[in-house]
């Protein structure tokens, strides 16, 4: 046989792997969060699966705001004045996904963001090691732990809360029964290590991190009656319960919470490295520095301090998930910490032989204060959806966003968008 024939047999191959410790990129992964434990994978060799993520969208969507004229730059233009947006078709996201089976019990994850918003190249998003076993360890009583214990140590997406499950990764929108995410993003991947017990539907969650996006060794200059300059680890804590109490009902409930005293340039609310889902909206321009349209970073870059509860419950066909999300914090040079609090509630719907339809509702908001102003967000968006295959998606989202509160020397004053978003999607 060909040599270059093999070669494809064996890729295939390689690439229908499934791990159970790694969560599905397909519609099997829907309404999974931590992981259940499950009996490792046997081992005989190193084994590789590859995956990707493909979202394409179409949007319609119109703005306003009523911000005063700001004029500057060269040439000199009224940098508060929106871009103009007509109908159609944005920029594909796509991911790739490398998990390899090391040992057993012992998975490796790297993903990277081949195409969108915030970056034009490709970027690693992160890499772990993930140990749901210690096979190089004989140890019966470590061979106990084990059995409810997971260990991830890497540069990796943070478990804060549970709203990062559900949300939309780039070219990942599978997870997400809508288009685009909460409008005060709590996600962010950092550098440590996290260790998650689970036994009889109660599970916990402790992690230490670096508090940023990246590695940095370089020494920082304080900032007299705020920042010390210092890099301050990020301390990540959860606890919770998630079970399946009959054939129809399922409860899951949990608290979560983030702290670091100083990292000098925290990202929690900004470690998104992909953009937002709505494009071009509250923006004057579209360009890869305007990747968050539709969010708002209450800016916490140094010292952060945040609370989120969660809960699902899912009857039969019927889903209901809230957040409540409290914050606070300040950068660096802020002598004074501010608050910003978000609550978001949605209820979705699936049906069919196999729940492949769906129709939803969601209510988000944020309050918060900035540039000396108390300001207020708000969201309200119905989506309908259908998964034509385990792999592939359609939805369809109506969206209306308001902005109140906010100088009149900013963009957003007086800003409001609403419209369409159709996405389809491709996960494996």
């Amino acid at each position: 046989m060909n040599k270059t024939i093999i070669a494809v047999i064996a890729f295939l191959f390689i690439s229908s792997i499934t791990f159970g410790q790694i969560r599905p990129y397909d519609k099997s992964g829907l309404n999974v969060f931590e992981p259940a434990k499950v009996d490792p994978a046997a081992f005989d060799k190193l084994k590789l699966k590859i995956g990707g993520s493909f979202t394409q969208s179409f949007q319609t969507l119109s703005q306003s705001n009523t911000a005063d004229p700001k004029m500057g730059g060269t040439p000199v233009v009224d940098q508060n004045k929106l871009v103009a947006i007509v109908p159609g078709f944005n920029t594909a996201n796509a991911n790739l996904y490398l998990d390899v089976l090391l040992g057993e019990g012992v998975t490796l994850n790297m993903t990277l963001y081949l195409s969108s918003r915030h970056h034009n190249e490709t970027w690693v998003k992160g890499g772990f090691i993930q140990f749901d076993k210690i096979p190089f360890i004989k140890s019966g009583i470590l061979d106990k732990v084990m059995k409810y214990t997971t260990i991830k140590v890497g540069h990796m997406e943070i478990n804060y809360g549970d709203a990062h499950f559900r949300r939309s990764d780039n070219g990942n929108s599978i997870y997400n029964p809508f288009v685009e995410n909460y409008i005060m993003d709590g996600f962010a991947t950092e550098i440590g290590a996290e260790i998650d017990v689970q036994h009889k539907g109660f599970l916990a969650v402790a992690a230490i991190t670096n508090g940023k996006i990246k590695g940095d060794i370089a020494e920082a200059t304080p900032v007299a009656g705020a920042s010390d300059g210092k890099h301050h680890p990020a301390i990540i804590g959860k606890i919770g319960f998630d079970k399946q109490l009959n054939d129809k009902i399922r409860l899951r409930i949990t608290g979560s919470g983030y702290y670091t005293a100083g990292s000098i340039s925290n990202t929690l609310y900004g470690g998104d490295r992909s953009g937002s889902h709505y494009f071009g909206v509250i923006e004057n321009a579209i360009s890869t520095g305007a990747a968050f349209s539709g969010r708002f970073n209450p800016g916490f870059s140094d010292k952060v301090g945040s609370l989120m509860g969660n809960a699902f419950v899912k009857v039969g066909g019927l889903e209901w998930f809230t957040t409540l999300e409290t914050s606070k914090g300040r950068n660096r040079t802020e002598q004074a910490e501010r608050t910003a609090n978000q609550f978001a509630t949605d209820l979705v719907y699936r049906f069919g032989k196999t729940e492949n339809f769906w129709l939803g509702g969601r209510y988000n908001t944020v309050s918060s204060n900035i540039n000396g102003a108390d300001v207020d967000l708000e969201r309200l968006a119905f989506s309908g959806g259908w998964f034509v295959t385990k792999n592939i998606m359609a939805k369809l989202e109506y969206v209306n966003q308001n902005y109140t509160g906010f100088l009149s020397s900013d963009i957003r004053n007086g800003a409001k968008f609403n419209g369409f978003v159709l996405e389809a999607v491709v996960g494996f």
